[in-house]
């Protein structure tokens, strides 16, 4: 990026910061606080400040324009030393950070910027599914990182001391890492005999119990031969099997509320495996693991500005999440007044501010958010109006 740039964009964004309210995390004091400048030739973030060492986060902001800023997941007790070993740790929020690059239905060669918003989302509304639903997290904040995707912050009673390895237990549990199906299984007497049930009490055993449910229902409301043959398309599962199946399952519907897969015969437990793994596909959140095993992260502060789009970095309140558009709603109303004259080095179509442009290769007049977000993906620099 040529200094021309540099300038422009770090006085737009000073003039941003005049009239911004950033959303300090809880005791901000304890925190450690990092921003990049826009330096030349390099990114190089300034790091082990706490916010004494800012002065009043809104003037820093203000005095500096950086390109990026960001705090601490973890609480010290002198977060501006200079050292990791020297801060004197105390705890740390549980952060998840959701990518669109990262979300496996994404090819980020061929997906539209606003496609690959658009599955993150998904991924957004199944991740605090898992996190409320299956952990019962109550103090969860959600943030639009200002670039590819979602930022989910847990700050409930007992998860600030969770160390490295307990943060992983939770990520493989919210991606599902090494499931073990047949653990979703347990055996119960009953009578004077045993039973094989699926868990419908909590956790993957009642997600995939749902799904049970969800496949009787729909087996019951198709004709027997239909119903068949959904049900030999999955292995393992023949016409004898499907039979054994529709006998106990569709005209039973007491034993599949209670999960009771012994009275499918051999076939019921062919299909609780491939139900799970349907589930896993479907529910499963692609969460960023270094992120939430790092005890010690810097993640972006909500009010900022991102360096690498020009959006901004936004705090969601929970009915906001449906409705919110981040190509919309992210966008800086200081930067939808006025046109600015770029030349852009990387031509194509993109959609902001509720509109789609085509830009060319060359010198021209874009709407400003158009232009920022060329230049902060170094897609376009500044020339003289």
């Amino acid at each position: 990026m040529d200094r021309r740039t540099r300038d422009y964009l770090s006085g737009r964004f000073g003039d941003y910061y005049r009239s911004a309210e950033p959303s300090l995390p809880p005791a901000p004091e304890r925190r450690e606080w990092g921003h990049i400048p826009w330096t030349s030739g390099s990114t190089t973030m300034v790091r082990h400040r706490s916010i004494y060492d800012l002065g009043d986060v809104a003037d820093f902001l203000q005095r500096e324009a950086p390109r990026h800023v960001y705090f601490s997941a973890a609480r010290y007790d002198d977060p501006g030393a200079g050292s990791m070993d020297g801060k004197g740790w105390q705890g740390a929020d549980l952060v998840f950070d959701l990518d669109a690059d990262h979300l496996p239905s994404v090819d980020p060669e061929t997906a539209t910027y606003a496609e690959m918003l658009a599955a993150c989302k998904d991924a957004l509304r199944r991740l605090l599914d898992l996190l409320e639903t299956d952990f019962g997290f109550e103090d969860v904040t959600v943030v639009f990182s200002g670039g590819r995707g979602y930022h989910v912050h847990v700050r409930d009673e007992g998860v600030a001391d969770l160390d490295s390895a307990a943060r992983r237990e939770v990520v493989d549990y919210v991606r599902a890492v090494d499931l073990d199906v047949e653990g979703l299984v347990r055996t119960r007497a009953v009578g004077g005999a045993t039973r094989r049930e699926l868990r419908t009490e909590g956790g993957w055993g009642r997600r995939t119990h749902r799904r049970l449910q969800s496949f009787v229902t729909e087996l019951r409301e198709l004709p027997d031969d239909e119903a068949t043959d959904r049900l030999t398309a999955f292995d393992g599962i023949g016409e004898g099997r499907a039979e054994t199946l529709l006998d106990a399952f569709v005209d039973n519907e007491r034993a599949v509320d209670r999960g009771n897969v012994e009275a499918g015969g051999p076939g019921a437990r062919r299909l609780v495996e491939a139900l799970a793994e349907e589930t896993v596909a479907a529910e499963t959140a692609p969460i960023d693991e270094p992120v939430t095993t790092d005890t010690r992260r810097l993640i972006r502060l909500p009010g900022t500005l991102h360096g690498g789009s020009g959006l901004v970095v936004r705090r969601l309140d929970r009915d906001e999440i449906d409705g919110f558009d981040p190509l919309v709603d992210a966008v800086p109303e200081r930067f939808t007044r006025r046109s600015v004259r770029v030349a852009v080095t990387e031509p194509g179509t993109l959609e902001l501010d509720g509109d789609t442009f085509t830009v060319d290769a060359g010198e021209q007049s874009v709407p400003e958010c158009v232009g920022v977000f060329l230049m902060t993906r170094g897609r376009a620099r500044k020339v003289k109006e």
